[in-house]
């Protein structure tokens, strides 16, 4: 995508295909807080859309050139899984859903562990209370009670899906003992404890990092 325009014609093709306002914000990779306002923009008329509006401070991140192929993909998750701490060794890898599902299975095929799936409440999100749904770990997958636990996932973006996905596992009888993202556009060292490795992290530059 080259521009807010094209992100804003993804979103509303997204929404006219039935996915909800949070499942858009995980296919672009942005807030759920974006992809409302891009719907809510591109329902303007043009003369509201042409002139300047503050939008959500967020960045955009396509992976497509990765995704679309799988020997990229491969490449990428061997990385990923270079990054796994070597003093904590799991028997399961989980994928956050969507995008964290495929490379969370190839990684798992590199360092041979069982693979589960999580998808998190956000995907069920539209102007309802989030506070109100609840995520779901797949039966047609590894279980997670009694386990350690590697999580992976595409992006963090406001570290909110990492953040729940940590706590249902553990609500599961599971233990996380490590995060592993494609782009962390947040810079978090760790969620709840649980250490946060990245091949990309994302810094804005000017903001108050005190």
């Amino acid at each position: 995508m080259k521009n807010i325009d094209d992100l804003m014609r993804s979103a509303v093709e997204l929404a006219e295909r039935g996915l909800s306002k949070g499942e858009v914000a995980d296919e672009l990779n942005v807030s759920r807080e974006t992809a409302s306002w891009l719907i809510e923009r591109s329902e303007a008329t043009p003369e509201v859309r042409d002139q300047p509006a503050d939008g959500p401070e967020d960045i955009h991140v396509d992976w497509n050139a990765i995704g679309s192929s799988s020997d990229r993909l491969w490449h990428v998750s061997a990385a990923m899984a270079d990054l796994l701490p070597e003093d904590e060794e799991a028997e399961l890898t989980i994928g956050i859903e969507k995008a964290g599902v495929p490379i969370a299975t190839t990684v798992s095929q590199q360092i041979d562990t069982n693979l589960g799936t999580y998808a998190p409440r956000k995907h069920q999100w539209n102007d309802n209370d989030m506070e109100d749904l609840d995520g779901t770990f797949s039966r047609n997958f590894a279980q997670i009670e009694g386990r350690k636990c590697y999580i992976i996932d595409d992006t963090i973006t406001t570290g909110t899906t990492m953040t729940e996905t940590v706590e249902a596992i553990r609500a599961e009888g599971g233990e996380p003992v490590a995060c592993i993202v494609l782009v962390d556009k947040q810079g978090v060292d760790d969620v709840n404890g649980v250490p946060v490795r990245s091949l990309v992290q994302v810094i804005r530059v000017g903001e108050d990092h005190s």
